[in-house]
């Protein structure tokens, strides 16, 4: 179990370094209204977290 936890935990932090190094601050901002909408089961606050990941994927392709 523990081993498990660590492995989640280290998942985690890598990839929000890798959001930030990609996206900047606005990246993690996106992932953090994501993250706290699907754990508070709040459509619109993951739905906002959700369109600026995409308006930041899609922002080189425009």
């Amino acid at each position: 179990m523990p081993v498990l936890a660590l492995l989640s935990a280290l998942f985690v932090v890598g990839f929000e370094q890798l959001v930030q190094w990609r996206f900047g601050a606005a990246g993690i901002v996106g992932l953090l209204l994501l993250t706290v909408g699907v754990k508070a089961k709040s459509p619109a606050v993951s739905s906002a977290g959700v369109v600026l990941l995409a308006v930041l994927l899609a922002g080189p392709a425009l």
